[in-house]
């Protein structure tokens, strides 16, 4: 019995000292940070639209890079079947025959 209000004495003392910090520092250590999420921190030159430019693909924004490239490799992809496949539909047409 002794060690269960010791143990609620403990968490009522934890939960008092993160309620109310008493200094400033204690409240910014107490503040989430957002380590790896810093898409607004602009690092080197800015990006443009891959229409500006569109012989700089370094210049490009990563998304229409991604969208660019996806886009050619399909053309590529389905130029190379049309062309190793002859074009060619599964139509087939049969000759007519002469009625008899």
């Amino acid at each position: 019995m002794a060690t269960l209000a010791a143990a609620a004495a403990r968490q009522a003392v934890t939960l008092s000292r993160i309620s109310s910090p008493k200094t400033p520092a204690q409240a910014a250590a107490l503040i989430h940070r957002r380590g790896l999420a810093g898409a607004a921190d602009h690092h080197g030159p800015p990006r443009i639209n891959c229409w500006q430019d569109p012989m700089s693909p370094s210049k490009w924004k990563e998304e229409h890079f991604v969208i660019v490239s996806l886009s050619g490799w399909g053309v590529l992809f389905y130029g190379g079947y049309k062309f190793f496949t002859g074009g060619k539909s599964n139509k087939e047409e049969k000759p007519l025959e002469a009625a008899h």
